[in-house]
C-alpha cells in the first residue's frame, strides 16, 4: 500500500508525456538556427505552393541506403517537401519510391522501376567506399512534378545546392503553363517541313532514317497534344519548288541544300528543304531537325536531331510563344552579342545565359530601328553594342527609362580593330571604342573608365606538362573575394566568390548623383592588389607584369546598380526626329517630304506635349564594363557556379523579383578563409582537423576531472560523519 503512491505518479507522468505527444502533432514549431535559413521555405515557395489551384503531385525515385554524402541529399528533400507540404492545401502531394539500379529485390521494386524509365528518369553511376574499396555503384535519384496533364523530369539530384529554387520554379512555370494553355483562343501551329527530294541524297549524307522522320515527329506531337489540352494543330509540308524553299529558308531559318548531278546522273541535280516551325500569332521558331557540322578530314557532316532534343526545344518555343513567364528585352541592334548563338559556336557565346533566363523569362527581341521599346517594359538587356547609337535611339532608351523601364547594360570599353595588313599580325587590335550611350550613363552620373583592371589576385590557368607544367596568372580575370563584395545586399550576402574578365573599372559623379538624389549601390570591386592598363592594350599573360611599386596598385569598383527618379539627357536639348526612311516604312500611305524639308516644317505651328518625359518614374540601372559576365566561359550549363549566380540574381533585382534571388542564392555552401597569408592559412585547416578533437579531449577530461573531484568530496563528507 506505501508504493501506490509512486505507481500514481508514474502513471500520471505516462499519461501527462502522452498528451503532450498529442498536442504536439497538431501544435507544434521549427526553428531554423541556419544563417541563411537553408532548412525554412522561401516567402515565394509558400505562396506558390498555397495557390495550386490543381492537383500536383511529386514522385521522387531515390536508391535506399546510399552512402554520404548523397544519403544527406535523400533526407534534405525529404525535409523540404515536408515543408512543401504544411504550407500548401490539399492539392500538394509527393511520394518516395524505392528503386534498386541493379534491378534486385521485391515485385514492388521492379514495378518501381519500370515506373521511373517510364518517366524518363534513369540511374547515375556513382562512386562508393566498401570495405575499403572504391567501387562504382548505379543509383536512381530524380523525379517527376506531374500537374495536371503536364510533367516535368528532374532527372538527377547529387546535390543539395539550389534545389528549392528548381522546384519552385519548376511548379511556378507548370502552373502558369496550364493557365496559359487552357486561356489560347487560337492553337499553335506545328508545321514539318521536308522536300521528299531529300531522300534521294540521304543515304549520300550518311542519313539512313530520313523516311522516318516525318512519321516520328507526327507520333511526337500527337503525344504532346495530350499533354498540351489539345491546343496544337499539326500538318506536315513537302516543298517541292526552289522559290518555295527558298522562301522558307529566308523567312524561317530551315536549312536548305542544293545539289548537282550524282552517280552519272542517277540522282539528278535538286534541292531541298528540312525543318520544323511552331508558331503563335505572328511568333515563330524554327527547331532544327538536320544538324551540320565540321569535321577535320572528312568535311561536312550531316546528323538527324534527336526526338528527345526536338521535344525539349518545341517545349521551350511553345513556353516562350504563350508567354508563360514575364518578359525580358533584349536589344538585337547595334551589333549587340546574337543570344541564341549556338553552344561552344563562339568564345563570346552567351548559350548557357540565354538558357538559365528562358527557364524564368521570355526574351523579346527588342529593335530601335524596326519597332522601338514597348510601353510597359519591365527591363531591358543591352549587351556589348559595338556599333554607334543614333541620337533617335538613345532618345528612345533614355525615355524607356523615364517610365520605368529598368536597363542592364554590359558595355565593352574596347572592340577589336582589323588587322594592319601586316603579316605578322594575324589578328586586330583592341581600340577604345564609344557607343554613344556612354553620354546618357555620363549624363545620370556614372561612367566606364577606357582602360582593364588587372588584379595580383586571379585566376590560375593550369599549363600542360609540355610548357613546363604549373600555373599561369591571368592578371585580367580578376577573383572577387567576399571581402570585395557587397554582402550587405540580401541578394548579395550569399555570394561568396566571383571571377570577372576582362573588365573595366567605373567612376561615379558623386556631385551629379547627389543632385538628382540617386542611389549608387557597389555590387563588388578588385581587391587592394589591382592597377589598370591603359592605352596600348596587350592581354598576353607572358607579357603582363604587376607595378613594381604598390602605391600604383588600388581596389576599384567594377559593378553597380544606380536607383531612383532619373533625369533625361535630352532635358533642354532638341528632341531628335525619327529618320525620314523609317517614318516613311511604318506609315507607307504617307507622302515623303521633299529633300531640304523635315517631317516637321509643315506642322511648326503646332505645339507638341506629352511625347516627352523629364524625370523618370523610380528606376535601377544595372552598369558593368564587361560582357564576358556572360559567355559561357563564366557561366555554367546547369547555373549552379557563383557567378551564373550572381547575374541572375540581378535580372530578378531588375524585375522586382528579390524574393526569387534570395530563394536561388541563399543555399551557396561555399565558404573559403578569409585569410590571405599561407602559413595563417595552414595553421587554420590544421586546427580543423587536428585541433577540434584536442579540445574536445581536453573538455572530456575536464569533466571526468570534475566528476571525480566531486565524488572524493562527497566520500570525505561521509567519512567524515563516521
Amino acid at each position: 500500500m506505501k508504493k501506490t503512491p509512486r505507481y500514481a505518479k508514474f502513471a500520471m507522468y505516462l499519461v501527462a508525456i502522452v498528451l503532450i505527444n498529442l498536442v504536439g502533432m497538431t501544435l507544434f514549431f521549427r526553428v531554423d538556427l541556419t544563417r541563411g535559413k537553408v532548412y525554412s521555405l522561401s516567402e515565394v515557395s509558400r505562396t506558390v505552393v498555397s495557390t495550386l489551384k490543381e492537383p500536383l503531385t511529386i514522385n521522387v525515385f531515390f536508391t535506399r541506403n546510399l552512402p554520404a554524402p548523397y544519403n544527406g541529399v535523400e533526407q534534405y528533400l525529404k525535409d523540404l517537401l515536408a515543408e512543401y507540404a504544411m504550407n500548401s492545401g490539399a492539392y500538394f502531394n509527393y511520394r518516395f519510391y524505392d528503386v534498386s539500379a541493379e534491378g534486385e529485390g521485391s515485385a514492388r521494386t521492379q514495378e518501381n522501376l519500370k515506373l521511373a524509365g517510364n518517366y524518363g528518369i534513369s540511374p547515375v553511376q556513382i562512386q562508393v567506399v566498401e570495405k575499403d574499396e572504391m567501387k562504382f555503384k548505379k543509383a536512381y535519384m530524380g523525379l517527376v512534378i506531374i500537374h495536371g496533364d503536364m510533367v516535368e523530369r528532374i532527372p538527377t539530384i547529387t546535390a543539395t545546392e539550389g534545389l528549392e529554387y528548381k522546384l519552385t520554379t519548376t511548379i511556378q512555370r507548370l502552373n502558369n503553363k496550364i493557365s496559359a494553355l487552357l486561356g489560347l483562343k487560337d492553337k499553335i501551329t506545328v508545321r514539318l517541313y521536308l522536300s521528299s527530294s531529300l531522300e534521294q541524297v540521304a543515304p549520300r549524307m550518311g542519313i539512313k532514317d530520313l523516311p522516318k522522320v516525318a512519321s516520328d515527329v507526327k507520333k511526337l506531337v500527337e503525344d504532346m497534344n495530350t499533354r498540351m489540352y489539345g491546343k496544337l494543330d499539326y500538318a506536315f509540308v513537302d516543298p517541292s519548288t526552289e522559290a518555295e524553299m527558298t522562301n522558307l529558308s529566308k523567312a524561317n531559318n530551315a536549312v536548305m541544300l542544293k545539289w548537282p548531278a550524282l552517280e552519272g546522273g542517277k540522282i539528278p541535280a535538286g534541292s531541298g528543304a528540312i525543318g520544323l516551325t511552331v508558331q503563335h500569332g505572328d511568333k515563330s521558331f524554327m527547331i532544327p531537325v538536320l544538324q551540320a557540322y565540321q569535321v577535320p578530314l572528312f568535311g561536312t557532316q550531316y546528323k538527324l536531331t534527336e526526338l528527345g532534343t526536338v521535344e525539349n526545344a518545341m517545349e521551350q518555343s511553345i513556353e516562350s510563344l504563350i508567354g508563360i513567364n514575364e518578359t525580358l528585352g533584349y536589344l538585337v541592334d547595334r551589333g549587340t552579342i546574337d543570344p541564341y548563338g549556338a553552344q561552344g559556336s563562339s568564345p563570346q557565346s552567351i548559350s548557357n545565359f540565354s538558357t538559365l533566363v528562358s527557364r524564368s523569362y521570355s526574351f523579346k527581341d527588342i529593335s530601335l530601328k524596326r519597332d522601338g521599346i514597348p510601353e510597359g517594359l519591365g527591363s531591358l538587356l543591352i549587351v556589348r553594342p559595338t556599333e554607334e547609337f543614333s541620337a533617335y535611339e538613345l532618345f528612345q532608351i533614355d525615355q524607356a527609362l523615364m517610365k520605368g523601364t529598368n536597363l542592364a547594360i554590359f558595355l565593352d570599353p574596347f572592340r577589336e580593330a582589323p588587322p594592319s595588313g601586316s603579316p605578322y599580325q594575324q589578328q586586330g587590335q583592341l581600340a577604345p571604342f564609344s557607343t554613344g550611350i556612354e553620354k546618357l550613363l555620363g549624363h545620370y552620373g556614372i561612367r566606364v573608365q577606357q582602360s582593364y583592371v588587372l588584379d595580383e589576385n586571379c585566376f590560375k590557368q593550369p599549363l600542360p606538362e609540355q610548357f613546363g607544367g604549373g600555373e599561369q596568372s591571368l592578371y585580367y580575370a580578376p577573383v572577387i573575394e567576399s571581402a570585395s563584395i557587397n554582402t550587405s545586399l540580401p541578394f548579395m550576402k550569399n555570394i561568396k566568390r566571383l571571377i570577372a574578365l576582362k573588365t573595366a573599372p567605373l567612376a561615379l559623379d558623386e556631385q551629379r548623383i547627389k543632385a538628382n538624389r540617386l542611389q549608387a549601390t557597389r555590387l563588388f570591386s578588385s581587391s587592394d592588389r589591382s592597377w589598370e592598363m591603359k592605352g596600348m592594350i596587350n592581354l598576353n599573360p607572358m607579357l603582363i607584369k604587376p607595378p613594381s611599386s604598390g602605391e600604383a596598385m588600388k581596389s576599384m569598383p567594377l559593378a553597380y546598380i544606380l536607383e531612383g527618379s532619373f533625369p533625361s539627357y535630352f532635358t533642354g536639348k532638341p528632341i531628335p526626329e525619327k529618320p525620314q526612311a523609317e517614318t516613311a516604312a511604318q506609315a507607307p500611305g504617307a507622302a515623303v517630304p521633299a529633300a531640304g524639308q523635315t517631317a516637321a516644317s509643315g506642322s511648326r505651328q503646332l505645339q507638341r506635349q506629352g511625347d516627352f518625359i523629364s524625370v523618370s518614374k523610380p528606376a535601377k540601372i544595372f552598369l558593368i564594363g564587361s560582357a564576358e559576365m556572360l559567355t559561357d566561359n563564366l557561366i555554367s550549363d546547369q547555373g549552379d557556379n557563383p557567378n551564373a549566380t550572381f547575374i541572375m540574381n540581378v535580372i530578378d533585382v531588375l524585375n522586382n523579383r528579390e524574393d526569387t534571388a534570395l530563394m536561388r542564392s541563399k543555399v551557396q555552401s561555399f565558404n573559403p578563409l578569409t585569410v590571405k597569408d599561407e602559413k595563417a592559412k595552414i595553421l587554420a585547416k590544421g586546427f580543423n582537423i587536428a585541433g577540434l578533437p584536442v579540445i574536445v579531449v581536453i573538455a572530456g577530461l575536464l569533466v571526468w576531472f570534475r566528476r571525480l573531484t566531486r565524488k572524493r568530496r562527497i566520500e570525505a563528507m561521509f567519512q567524515g560523519q563516521r
